[in-house]
């Protein structure tokens, strides 16, 4: 193999192993949160503010946490990625 195979196969190996954690991440968040539904059932019923419940607000931030990991994978991928891909495309 020559040097710019091994370098498409170790970019390659990165991007997997990111976007890996990052769905890792997702699933933790996702799954803490089920169960909680699951087991804490009273928790998730109290009221932070008159009208939110605690489920509510937890609900909503797993909506942002997967915006806000899907932000951080497109930054990572602009960033990094493509600029690795477009010097190894120049070679």
């Amino acid at each position: 193999m020559d040097d710019r195979t091994k370098a498409i196969q170790a970019l390659a190996a990165e991007r997997w192993r990111v976007s890996l954690m990052l769905s890792a991440a997702m699933m933790l968040i996702y799954f803490g949160f089920i169960l909680l539904i699951a087991f804490n059932k009273p928790l998730l019923g109290s009221l932070v503010l008159p009208g939110l419940s605690v489920g509510i607000l937890l609900g909503a931030l797993v909506i942002i946490s997967a915006w806000v990991l899907i932000f951080i994978y497109v930054r990572w991928a602009n960033n990094h990625y493509d600029k690795k891909i477009a010097q190894l495309l120049r070679k």
